[in-house]
C-alpha cells in the first residue's frame, strides 16, 4: 500500500478493451492504478472514466510500448517514484496480428510483431515487476498474465497468436515457481470472447475449424474484470493459478 492506504497496480494495454475494464474495476475497488499503453489519449479516457465512476480514483497514465525495454523501465520507475511500491501487475497488452493469414503466407515481420508484444512484452513487464516486488519492503506482490482460450486451443490461421499465448502459460508457471521465496504469486486468466474491439469480427462471422463461418457469442468485458479483481484481492498466501472466463455458449468446449 502507498501512504494513502491504497494498493498499487500496473495495468498494461489499459487504453481499451479488457485492460480498460480491469483498470476501472481496480480503481473502483480502491486501488491506485498505473495505466500503461502506447497512446496517451486512450489512457486519459480511462482515467476520466475512473474519475466519473467515483471520487478518489487515482490513475497514473504512462505511455509505454511493452516491447521496448526502455519504455518498460521508465514505466516501473514512474510507479516507484509516484507510489513507492507495487502490489499487482496485470500483464494484459497484446495483439492478434494479421487475422486469417495461412501459416505459409505469414510475413516474418508480422510474426515478429506478435512475439515482441505478446511474449517479449509480457516477459519484460513481469521481470520489472518481479524485481520491484522482490526488493520492496514488505516484500511480495502478484502478477496476473492475460492468457487466452488460445493458450489451450487454436483458431484457424492464428499461429503467431496461439504460439505466444501457449508461451505465456510457460511464463506464468516459471514466475509462479521462481516467485515463491519472495512472496510473489503469479496466476493466469484465459479469456474467451469478451466483447472488445478485438472481438468485433466474431459478431459478424468468424472462421471455424470445419471451414464454415459462424457468429460467436460474446460476454461483457466487465465480467472478466470482476474475476481479475477477485484474483488480485486474495492474500498472497492464496493464488488462482489458472482461471478460464468465457462466453457461456462460445464454441470452445467441443471446438473442432
Amino acid at each position: 500500500m502507498d501512504a494513502s492506504g491504497k494498493k498499487i497496480a500496473v495495468v498494461t494495454g489499459a487504453g481499451s478493451g479488457i485492460g480498460r475494464s480491469v483498470a476501472l474495476a481496480l480503481a473502483g475497488a480502491g486501488w491506485a492504478v498505473a495505466a500503461a499503453g502506447r497512446r496517451v489519449e486512450p489512457l486519459q479516457e480511462t482515467a476520466r472514466a475512473a474519475g466519473a465512476a467515483g471520487p478518489g480514483a487515482d490513475v497514473l497514465c504512462v505511455r509505454a510500448d511493452v516491447s521496448d525495454p526502455d519504455d518498460v523501465a521508465a514505466l516501473f520507475a514512474a510507479v516507484r517514484e509516484r507510489y513507492g511500491r507495487l502490489d499487482l501487475l496485470f500483464n494484459n497488452a497484446g495483439t492478434f496480428g494479421p487475422g486469417g493469414v495461412p501459416v505459409e503466407d505469414l510475413p516474418y515481420e508480422a510474426w515478429r510483431s506478435v512475439v515482441d508484444v505478446n511474449l517479449t512484452g509480457a516477459f519484460l513487464c513481469a521481470q520489472a515487476a518481479f524485481r520491484q516486488m522482490k526488493e520492496q519492503d514488505p516484500q511480495g506482490g502478484r502478477i496476473i498474465n492475460n492468457g487466452s482460450i488460445s493458450a489451450h486451443v487454436p483458431r484457424p490461421h492464428s499461429i503467431a497468436y496461439t504460439a505466444t499465448k501457449h508461451a505465456v502459460t510457460g511464463l506464468t508457471k516459471s514466475l509462479s515457481l521462481d516467485g515463491r521465496p519472495y512472496g510473489i504469486a503469479c496466476g493466469q486468466i484465459d479469456i474467451g470472447n469478451a466483447a472488445t474491439e478485438m472481438t468485433e469480427r466474431m459478431q459478424q462471422g468468424i472462421l471455424q475449424a470445419n471451414g464454415q463461418l459462424a457468429v460467436e457469442p460474446v460476454m461483457d468485458a466487465a465480467d472478466v474484470a470482476r474475476t481479475v479483481v477477485h484474483m488480485a484481492q486474495l492474500p498472497l498466501e492464496a493464488n488462482v493459478q489458472f482461471a478460464t472466463v468465457m462466453a457461456t455458449a462460445m464454441p470452445y468446449i467441443g471446438r473442432g
